[in-house]
């Protein structure tokens, strides 16, 4: 297929090249044109526009940063929907809003678009940096089935556990139960290797122990070591889990809901970054015990 991908941040960047390397055509746009012209040597063809990146394709795949950029990029008038092809697969890889994945494909059927006969999915992605090299993501998608159909052979490309989960912004529904899950999670191990620390105990030692009990877990496992070693570089940022946790706590707030333990772990994580921690990875919550 002719396959345009708009976002050539961390997640992006690997999954455009797996897209490829199964023989797909791949132009790339971003913001930041240095980052499309390092994918050249894999075969990726950077474009200047979205405009040009989307001329053409099949199917045109977005994994940008906020819900305010998946916005501009698809509604603003230099976007996809003014320039993508007719009968084109859009596909919102971002962690994003479910209101505005519901808006983008209500927009897509509306008497302005409906002509186009867009393809509208959100496919928010969990699995970090590791899960995108090697291709083995969570890909959670809100579409109609006929189109999940479709679509799932390239989502197979880049993920190993793929799930319809529902109509249009049942996706990011989902991913919000996976951050909510993370949230507690990512800060409890934190918070078992502060109480080791705080009473003499070698943490290493505790991780050993306890990590393929009843306490083990994925962060256990990758991400506690990063925090022993003061490895702090990002597979996921902070500032990119907080914008995560704010759009689950928003859409509880709409219905007068709480949810105690994000609305902590976040009110954390929002004190490292007003620290400067913003560009550093999850892990570093666990300065937040020292």
């Amino acid at each position: 297929m002719n396959i345009a991908w708009i976002g050539a941040g961390v997640m992006g960047s690997s999954m455009a090249r797996h897209l490829v390397q199964a023989g797909h055509k791949v132009k790339i746009y971003n913001r930041s044109p240095a980052k499309c012209e390092a994918l050249k040597k894999y075969g990726i063809e950077p474009a200047a526009t979205i405009a040009e990146c989307v001329q053409g394709a099949q199917a045109v795949f977005t994994i940008v940063g906020a819900p305010s950029d998946v916005e501009q990029v698809y509604l603003g008038e230099k976007g996809i929907f003014r320039h993508a092809g007719t009968g084109a697969f859009l596909v919102d890889m971002t962690t994003s809003s479910p209101v505005l994945a519901k808006r983008l494909y209500d927009t897509a059927h509306s008497a302005e678009f409906a002509h186009k006969k867009f393809r509208v999915a959100d496919a928010p992605v969990s699995g970090g940096d590791t899960g995108a090299q090697n291709a083995t993501l969570s890909i959670m998608v809100g579409a109609d089935k006929e189109d999940f159909a479709e679509l799932l052979p390239l989502f197979q490309i880049m993920g190993k556990t793929i799930t319809h989960i529902g109509p249009a912004g049942s996706g990011q529904h989902c991913k919000a139960c996976n951050q909510i899950a993370i949230a507690g999670t990512l800060a409890g191990c934190a918070e078992a290797m502060g109480y080791a620390m705080q009473n003499g105990l070698n943490p290493e030692i505790i991780l050993q122990a306890i990590a393929k009990g009843a306490a083990g877990s994925w962060q256990m496992d990758y991400n506690v070591p990063k925090m022993l070693q003061n490895d702090f570089a990002p597979g996921f940022f902070i500032k990119h889990f907080i914008k995560d946790m704010k759009i689950a706590q928003s859409v509880m707030s709409e219905q007068n809901k709480k949810l105690p333990v994000l609305d902590t772990v976040l009110s954390m994580f929002e004190e490292l970054e007003q620290k400067g921690f913003a560009e550093s990875g999850t892990q570093r919550i666990i300065d937040w015990y020292k």
